[in-house]
């Protein structure tokens, strides 16, 4: 595993096996997250079962893997060249089950995304995994992402074109 990667801000003690399964989740992450190691599956197949499920589907609808996810990630990517997490807000595991919290930003400044030549836009989030690791390997991912705006509005933005949006490409969810 990778000993490199972003800080994690907030954890409390845990067992070794706890400690494994966070590293090895937070290695999946670094490998998805990277613009230059997410070349897709086969990136993170060795860290998931070949059984693993996944579940997001606000956001990644039609992602039924957490491969299926590294995938439909590395095109975001191809867009979003500077995609990174800037911290694991909050990392923890009790047994199999391990939680993240993360902080993430990226602007269009790699390939056309949609159609859309690279505008620039800058964007940042913050969303939650929680990961059930079996074996030592990635068994399910549940992802949600925090659709507030930093103006306090919930935006809605198609899963396509999320990192790419900004606010004034977004649909206001709250005008009546």
């Amino acid at each position: 595993m990778a000993s490199q990667g972003p800080p994690t801000k907030t954890s409390v003690a845990q067992t070794s096996p706890e400690e494994k399964n966070i590293a090895v989740v937070k290695e999946y992450m670094r490998i998805a997250y990277s613009p230059t190691e997410n070349k897709g599956r086969s990136s993170v197949a060795h860290l998931c079962t070949a059984d693993s499920v996944f579940d997001a589907p606000t956001t990644f609808p039609g992602c039924e893997t957490p491969l299926d996810y590294a995938d439909s990630h590395s095109k975001v990517m191809a867009a979003i060249a500077d995609l990174h997490i800037i911290s694991f807000d909050i990392a923890f595991a009790k047994e199999g089950h391990v939680l993240l919290r993360y902080s993430a930003e990226g602007s269009h400044c790699g390939e056309p995304h949609n159609g859309i030549q690279p505008t620039g836009n800058k964007a940042n989030w913050h969303a939650a995994a929680i990961f059930e690791v079996r074996d030592g390997k990635v068994y399910s991912f549940t992802k949600e992402w925090d659709k507030v705006g930093f103006d306090g509005t919930r935006y809605e933005i198609e899963h396509t074109d999320f990192a790419t949006a900004t606010h004034v490409e977004a649909i206001r969810l709250d005008e009546g």
